[in-house]
Formats: C-alpha cells, sequence, structure tokens
C-alpha cells in the first residue's frame, strides 16, 4: 500500500536537496529536475527515491539558518534594552539639571 506525500513531506525533501546541492553533491540541473519530481510526487516511495542516492545526514535549510540566528537575535535584544537604559538614563539627567 502506498502512502500519499503530503506538501510538507514534498517541503522537506526540497529543503534537503539543496543542502545536498550546497555541499557539492548535486549539480543545479540535478537540483531543479530532482525538486521538479519532488514537487510532483504523489507517494513517499517517490519522494524517497528522488534522494535515494543521497546521504541521509542533510538537515532542512531552516534548522541551519535558525541555529545561526539566536545569537543575533538576543545580541539585538541586549542592545535595544541598552539604548532604552541610556535614554532613560539621559531623560534623567536632563531633569535634574
Amino acid at each position: 500500500m502506498e502512502i500519499r506525500a503530503s506538501d510538507e513531506d514534498r517541503e522537506r525533501t526540497v529543503a534537503a536537496l539543496e543542502q545536498h546541492a550546497g555541499a557539492g553533491r548535486l549539480t543545479l540541473d540535478e537540483f531543479a529536475e530532482r525538486a521538479r519530481t519532488a514537487h510532483s510526487a504523489r507517494t513517499l516511495d517517490e519522494l524517497a527515491a528522488v534522494v535515494q542516492d543521497l546521504p541521509a545526514d542533510a538537515q532542512p535549510a531552516g534548522a541551519v539558518a535558525a541555529v545561526a540566528e539566536e545569537p543575533s537575535r538576543d545580541l539585538l535584544v541586549l542592545f535595544a534594552i541598552a539604548a532604552v537604559v541610556l535614554i532613560l538614563l539621559g531623560f534623567f539627567i536632563a531633569l535634574r539639571s
């Protein structure tokens, strides 16, 4: 019995293909062809065939990007808090003068 693929399954497969292309395992033409095949796949078996000759250790593109963005976001929040504190400090100093 074949199991139908969801849109999420297709997108996850294309994301894995992007990682493999970025790692140099696929040319851009191979990536484009496989991505078209993945987007038109109806079953999980068809999706598995698209990546069967590639290592399974590729992470989805969003996983690496999410980890890389967190320190930047935390640093941005820290700078925003520091800016607010400096503005308030300047305001209170101006009131006392």
